[in-house]
């Protein structure tokens, strides 16, 4: 029997109701200025003072230490995620659907989209596919300032779908993805707020399944599972492919079956729109709106859910380049989340003592490879004989860093039932571990140094879609 709640109320008692916003420090949306520069200073200072005072090899010995303990602790969670994963998930995947028809609340879908003429036809198309009651469907897609033929393909499509409704903000209009999905939340009345990406293609029955959960009072938001329809384009394709296969059917589903705590993750997602608007709506001052409006439904006392089988198809990027691009805007937005929310998560009522301990694992997430380049660094000065303690001999117990997520991914292959040869795009991840560790640590140092960086889109190839051409010409 998988401990995946039902779509029926759990047990768990009905949130309060949500009466305001629930900032993190003071602001609407709970953002803080970025930039801890004296706390940066603060380390380093710790760092080199321990060193006059005690020796480079007892420090290096037990900054080693330190982290073996952190990679140890990383590499139970991971392994606890695959056997959860290995257990429950496939039946999971083929039990029997439930509760399709018999709930449907009023729905508003967003889209916002910034020079998506590649895609936007597969996306619209998709879209108009959902099986939902029309006269209980609103579809609202922005065209956030675009300056290719991304306006002009929504308008095409609008004029023949009466369903569709088209927004258009002026170039540098501001706050990325958020402002867009502020503006079409400006424009509409629902119970439930529904997301996806300009290159995001979602099952017919994905909403339905998504919005089923919605029953339960205590449920705020609700995410599905995100597939890559491209993996064959390139090896940094097949690479996020099998990343997200780990992501999504080994993570965050033991997330959710073991902690009932899975992330809203930006895309293919609900929202009760009580919620959204109680909290202020999408943070315009993060640039991973998902994190952030996770911790704050959490905050509120209200839980995130998690269905695997709600599932919808997304581009995966294609080359080192994008990924940096992608990854680095994930790394910046996530650390920052970590320094605004630690504090008020740990102070949480809403929240188990075990709770706030897995959301600090998930707050922590982005920085773990920059301790990894640390303990790389470590290695290296051990090799030129700093650092030679006793406690540094357990540096090899990192190793189990890599192990954790091995196992993760190869939990993925089984459960995705991906054929035999793609165990091969394992050893991708090898490159991809050591470029992770670049993005992160250049992220983490940009943000304590309060650099200035605002949301950047994904650029999509545009090359496969799992839907039909567009009555209006566009090949998705």
């Amino acid at each position: 029997m998988s401990p995946v709640p039902a779509v029926v109320p759990d047990g768990r008692a009905p949130a309060a109701p949500l009466t305001g916003p629930v900032p993190a420090s003071g602001s609407a949306h709970g953002a803080r200025p970025d930039g801890r520069r004296l706390v940066l200073v603060g380390y380093v200072v710790a760092l080199v003072a321990a060193i006059v005072a005690f020796g480079s090899d007892p420090v290096f010995g037990v900054l080693a230490g330190a982290l073996n303990i952190v990679f140890a602790v990383f590499f139970f969670r991971h392994l606890a995620f695959a056997v959860a994963a290995a257990r429950w998930a496939e039946a999971d995947l083929l039990a029997p659907d439930v509760d399709l028809d018999g709930y449907t609340p009023e729905v508003a879908v967003f889209v916002g989209c910034k020079n998506e003429e590649l895609v936007v036809d597969g996306m619209i198309t998709a879209l108009l596919g959902l099986e939902y009651p029309p006269d209980k469907l609103t579809l609202v897609v922005v065209n956030d300032g675009s300056d290719d033929g991304t306006g002009a393909r929504l308008d095409a499509r609008a004029a023949l779908e009466p369903r569709l409704r088209v927004l258009h903000r002026a170039p540098n209009s501001g706050g990325g993805k958020s402002g867009a999905l502020n503006d079409a939340l400006a424009t509409v009345d629902a119970e439930i707020v529904l997301v996806f990406d300009a290159d995001h293609e979602p099952d017919p029955n994905a909403l339905r399944r998504l919005v089923r959960h919605f029953r339960d009072p205590s449920v705020g938001a609700v995410m599905g599972r995100c597939v890559i329809r491209n993996g064959q384009e390139s090896t940094m394709a097949t690479t996020v492919f099998v990343d997200f296969l780990s992501g999504y059917l080994v993570n965050e589903y033991g997330r959710q079956a073991l902690f009932e705590l899975p992330a809203y993750g930006g895309a293919n997602c609900a929202v009760r729109m009580t919620t959204l608007r109680a909290l202020g709506g999408w943070n315009t001052e993060t640039v991973t709106e998902d994190t952030d409006l996770t911790l704050r439904v959490l905050l509120s006392g209200q839980r995130v859910r998690y269905d695997v089988s709600a599932i919808d198809y997304e581009e995966a990027v294609v080359t080192a380049q994008r990924f940096w691009t992608q990854r680095y805007r994930w790394a910046r937005g996530h650390q920052k989340c970590f320094r605004d929310y630690t504090w008020p998560m740990l102070r949480s009522r809403h929240l188990t003592v075990m709770e706030k301990a897995e959301s600090l694992l998930f707050l922590l997430g982005y920085h773990v490879p920059v301790l990894s380049g640390i303990g790389v660094l470590l290695t290296v000065l051990r090799a030129f004989g700093i650092g030679d303690e006793p406690i540094i001999g357990l540096l090899p117990l990192s190793m189990l860093l890599f192990v954790g997520p091995l196992a993760e991914l190869t939990v993925g292959l089984l459960v995705g039932r991906v054929e035999r040869r793609a165990a091969w795009s394992l050893l991708g991840f090898i490159p991809a571990f050591a470029l992770s560790i670049w993005i992160t640590t250049r992220a983490y140092l940009d943000g304590m140094l309060g650099r200035q960086y605002t949301w950047v889109k994904t650029t999509r190839s545009g090359g496969t879609s799992t839907v039909a051409p567009s009555p209006a010409g566009g090949q998705a």
